[in-house]
Formats: C-alpha cells, sequence, structure tokens
C-alpha cells in the first residue's frame, strides 16, 4: 500500500546528499534501452517529483540525454543521481542511493516491452509498454 514517507541517501562517496519529501514509498522499474545502457541494468526508481533538495552542487555534473529529459552523475564518484524531466522538474532517483530501513514497495514497471529476456522479476506489478506510457501521460515534444 502506497504511503507518502520522507527520504534521504547520498552518492557513493557522499559528496552529493538528496532530500526528497513527501514521495510515494512505490518503487518503478525502467526497463528502456536507454536505462539499461546507463546503468547496466533496469532502472530501480522513486519517483520524487519536484520537492528534491540536492547539497553538493559542486560535484553535480548533468547529461542532456534527450529532448525531454536529463540525467545528473556525481563527478567524484560517478554514482547515478537522477533522472530529471526538463518540462517538470521531475526527478525519478535511483532507489539504492536513499538510506535502508524504509518501507518501499516495488509497484510498477515501465517499457516492458523493451526488456530483455534473460531477467524476469518475482512481483506482481502494473507493467506498461512505452506506447501505454505515453498515452497515459503524454508523449515527450
Amino acid at each position: 500500500m502506497s504511503q507518502n514517507i520522507d527520504l534521504q541517501g547520498q552518492c557513493l562517496c557522499g559528496s552529493i546528499r538528496i532530500k526528497a519529501e513527501s514521495v510515494k514509498n512505490s518503487v518503478g522499474a525502467c526497463h528502456c534501452k536507454s536505462c539499461r545502457r546507463w546503468g547496466g541494468g533496469p532502472f530501480m526508481e522513486v519517483d520524487c517529483g519536484q520537492a528534491v533538495t540536492i547539497s553538493g552542487e559542486e560535484h553535480l555534473s548533468v547529461f542532456n540525454s534527450s529532448e525531454w529529459a536529463e540525467r545528473g552523475f556525481c563527478r567524484q564518484c560517478g554514482a547515478h543521481l537522477f533522472y530529471r524531466i526538463k518540462e517538470s522538474g521531475q526527478h525519478m532517483i535511483p532507489v539504492g542511493l536513499f538510506d535502508d530501513g524504509v518501507d518501499l514497495v516495488f509497484e510498477s514497471q515501465v517499457f516492458i516491452d523493451e526488456k530483455p529476456s534473460y531477467y524476469h522479476f518475482a512481483n506482481e506489478t502494473q507493467d506498461l509498454t512505452g506506447a501505454e506510457l505515453f498515452a497515459k501521460f503524454g508523449a515527450p515534444d
């Protein structure tokens, strides 16, 4: 069951700290080719919306990964920090950055049609293809 929680975490070296306020305790996975190329597997993320505070921004590097989104990295350790929608400022943050001990629930998978056959999750989740995702939330311009 989804509930709103506050999350705190950091990159691998601790140079960048992230705080997300009042986000759903829901974890999602993206199987698109870009996310898999970015991290070597599915992108396991928490949709943190816009209420995100990043400290240590002098260590932040941002890469324009598409016309509508950008990805953040720590310059010191290379940790992936976020996938951010440019227009809305919505942050999807890797679940592994957040401190342990938080009750998170794996609830959804997107771009399920791009998921390679060599892995499967046992959890029952809400699954959307890329086309279904864009139909639900609007295609990027």
